[in-house]
């Protein structure tokens, strides 16, 4: 979202855009990491992202609104520690179903036809979301969150608070997971990604890497879910904020289905694409486009990478013999 000024300078509205642009690029790189994790270690594409990320929003506005907790036992600490500790708690939640989802719904689909195992997914979406939807009710529900619609200004430009805390907590979570894999489990996962068989005959158990997956990816989506629930973005969780998750489809696309680098800078592009697009082709002269183009364009994007590279910017290339 970008904030009114008046009469501002071109380099201000460029200025704005960037960083409204940066704020949804991360929560789009979140999303789309969570996706890519998952897809890497278990070749499944999950449809029910969108729904484990308003689960996880969900989570965040019970445990931070409806019961203040941890904030009830710890009342003398700062009010964004407190929320911190409300978030956490939630993503740990979001987490937990995670890995209920991978032991009773995924796999025993293992070796199962993949065309199966996706409807099981989608199966799985419709039941988050109908529960979740049913669990916020008819208003949205707000998370609590101690910015509110403050905003402050860096260098030419304004930024909400919550964009930066976005911004700052996605940058945290791409830099931990380029650390877990570079530790053994970490490691593990990757072997499992490039070749289950031989992993396995290593060692290496599939199952808990599978599970392993799921968390994270679950945990990641809550994340994104949580900051896609906030000012300026939305007033809170609500039916919408599951339909949201799959705006990151265009970015892991981009980015390459099975590539962590290419989910991060995908989610960025068309981020900054969309926001970029909604400043600068709005007005009389690009009417024609209509009011929604902004959201069309990432698939504009995805469309013209796909031209030039089926696989994406960063994808591993699929060598067929015939």
């Amino acid at each position: 979202m970008i904030f009114a000024q008046a009469s501002p300078t071109a380099v201000e509205r460029f200025a704005n855009a960037s960083y409204s642009g940066l704020a949804l690029g991360a929560i789009y790189a979140l999303l789309a990491l969570g996706l890519v994790l998952i897809y890497k270690a278990t070749q499944i594409l999950n449809f029910a992202h969108g729904a484990l990320a308003a689960l996880g929003a969900y989570f965040a506005a019970y445990f931070a609104v409806t019961l203040n907790f941890p904030g009830r036992y710890i009342s003398g600490a700062p009010a964004t520690i407190q929320w911190i500790l409300s978030a956490l708690c939630a993503v740990l939640a979001a987490a937990a179903v995670g890995w209920l989802i991978e032991r009773i719904a995924v796999r025993p689909m293992i070796g199962e036809p993949l065309f199966s195992v996706v409807l099981i997914t989608i199966a799985l979406d419709i039941i988050i979301r109908t529960i979740t939807d049913d669990l916020i009710g008819n208003n949205p529900r707000p998370l609590g969150t101690p910015w509110g619609s403050e905003v402050v200004r860096i260098g030419p430009g304004y930024i909400a608070k919550a964009e930066v805390a976005t911004i700052i907590v996605a940058f945290l979570c791409l830099i931990g997971v380029a650390w877990f894999f570079r530790t053994r489990i970490g490691v593990g996962m990757r072997a499992t990604a490039f070749d289950q068989e031989a992993a396995m005959a290593q060692g290496i158990s599939a199952g808990q890497i599978f599970s392993l997956a799921w968390m994270m990816g679950a945990g990641l989506a809550a994340i994104a879910g949580i900051f896609s629930s906030v000012f300026p973005r939305s007033v809170g969780v609500s039916a919408a904020t599951a339909f949201f998750a799959f705006r990151a489809l265009p970015a892991v696309v981009i980015g390459g289905l099975d590539s962590i680098s290419g989910a991060v800078a995908g989610g960025f592009i068309i981020g900054l694409v969309e926001v970029y697009t909604g400043v600068y082709l709005a007005g009389d002269t690009f009417s024609f486009l209509g009011t929604g183009f902004a959201g069309v364009m990432p698939y504009v994007v995805m469309l013209a990478v796909l031209l030039v590279r089926p696989y994406g910017l960063f994808g591993t290339p699929e060598v067929r013999r015939v």
